[in-house]
């Protein structure tokens, strides 16, 4: 019985240790260390580390509800509208031995109806009083911005380096240069923040008009193909009391004329100049600021902030050939080719009464030398002359910001249009009738407008 006993002891002992001496050869199977997320401080609030990389990553975006009432001139017209736009951001950035690698993308989506079947002019709109309604179903969708940043080397979809106060308040536009747009942008810096830019636009993809066209009543005018995108170049500095800048642009027409007594085409130039400062008042409160700006353009009125049309309500229609064509240049019967010209200013004042309450007033004032009339603007008995619009647009806000990242605002804007020459007035079924048919003339309008806007950034 021993003798068994020791076998079996031997035995249990010998496969023991060659399981052990086994499982010695076996590989560990460690448990892959976790990488958390962390905070990335190097770029502000809200980015951090995208696991694994060096690349600091912001997503953010807003959510906006608006609504809107105001002047009609028609029956056929409404008198409100609504907005509803989702924004996404996505922001990435690298330190690299050549500075920040910086991409940004921005994306919209927007539904609108009534009163903002009438927006033109940037991506907030300006609000056209009178115009008719808006019954497209489905969602608009913008690429708002995608660029890359490298050094001193911008390239991709970005604000123009012309524009300056960019409608950075309020709740409606005013004539200012405002566009996003393709473009390829070389900036220098010189220290003190001061900087310089050089960037090739491409008039063709903005969200704001670069580009007016031509028109003739008494030929068949065109803008053929440019040559070379708009050159735009400015002077800018940033520093503890605000910032300025002097800003201009270089812009081509080729321009196709066909009457009958001549056939050619003409190259011309138009360009836009522009200066504005912006000005931090800690004294009145913290965050207040004031922005001052003055534009002239010649050839260029979209660097004003002009495009399309001007006016609305009973001084245009809603069809073809309006009588408020706004165009860059004007072909007479001869073949000669002129310019149109414009200036603006631009005030704005954004001030805190609490921390949590502000309000934003701004205004623009503008007027346009046409240099051409419309066959759609005669009048039975009248010799034509050109429009030569004047525009008052002053607008103010109260906005209430209860929680951090939501505002909660109600605006009143008012828009007064002075043209040169008395027009056929525009009935409610948006036609315009002789004087013998009972038409009648007018050569200004007064429009008002109300909004309530809820928004979320995140």
């Amino acid at each position: 019985m021993k003798l068994v006993k020791s076998l079996l002891l031997g035995s249990a002992a010998g496969i023991a240790a060659v399981a052990g001496a086994h499982a010695a050869d076996l590989p560990s199977r460690k448990a892959a260390p976790v990488e958390y997320v962390r905070v990335c401080s190097a770029y502000g609030a809200g980015f951090f580390y995208i696991p694994g990389t060096d690349t600091c990553l912001r997503v953010g975006g807003r959510v906006r509800a608006e609504y809107t009432v105001g002047t009609r001139y028609g029956e056929g017209q409404d008198a409100y509208g609504t907005r509803s736009r989702g924004r996404l951001n996505v922001d990435a950035r690298t330190a690299t031995a050549y500075g920040t690698l910086r991409t940004f993308f921005r994306y919209e989506l927007t539904v609108s109806s009534g009163f903002y079947s009438g927006t033109t002019n940037g991506n907030q709109g300006i609000i056209a009083p009178g115009t008719g309604r808006n019954l497209a179903s489905g969602t608009a969708s913008n690429l708002d911005l995608a660029f890359i940043q490298f050094g001193p080397i911008t390239a991709g979809r970005a604000q123009s380096f012309f524009d300056f106060y960019a409608n950075d308040f309020g709740y409606s536009t005013v004539r200012t240069a405002d566009a996003r747009l393709n473009l390829l942008a070389y900036t220098a810096t010189f220290g003190s923040g001061f900087s310089a830019t050089v960037s090739l636009e491409d008039r063709n993809t903005g969200t704001g008009t670069r580009e007016n066209g031509v028109v003739s009543p008494a030929a068949v005018s065109t803008t053929l193909g440019q040559d070379f995108p708009d050159v735009v170049a400015s002077l800018r500095v940033d520093q503890g009391w605000g910032s300025a800048q002097l800003s201009g642009a270089l812009t081509q027409r080729n321009i196709s004329n066909t009457g009958p007594l001549f056939n050619r085409s003409k190259d011309e130039t138009g360009f836009a100049i522009q200066g504005g400062v912006k000005i931090n008042l800690p004294m009145l409160a913290a965050g207040d600021q004031l922005f001052l700006q003055a534009a002239y353009a010649d050839g260029a009125l979209g660097y004003l902030g002009w495009g399309g049309q001007f006016g609305a309500g009973r001084q245009t229609t809603s069809v073809a050939g309006s009588q408020l064509a706004v165009a860059d240049y004007g072909v007479n019967a001869l073949g000669n080719t002129k310019s149109a010209t414009g200036w603006s200013i631009v005030a704005a004042l954004k001030h805190f009464w609490t921390p949590q309450l502000r309000t934003e007033i701004y205004g623009s004032y503008s007027e346009l030398s046409l240099g051409y009339t419309l066959a759609a603007q005669a009048v039975p008995g009248v010799v034509a002359r050109p429009l030569d619009p004047k525009e008052l647009i002053v607008a103010g806000n109260l906005i209430w910001s209860p929680v951090s990242g939501l505002d909660i605002g109600v605006e009143v804007v008012y828009t007064r249009t002075e043209l040169k020459q008395a027009v056929l007035q525009a009935n409610n079924a948006g036609a315009r009738l002789g004087l013998a048919a009972g038409g009648r003339l007018v050569k200004s309008d007064d429009a008002i407008a109300g909004r309530l806007r809820i928004q979320r950034d995140f």
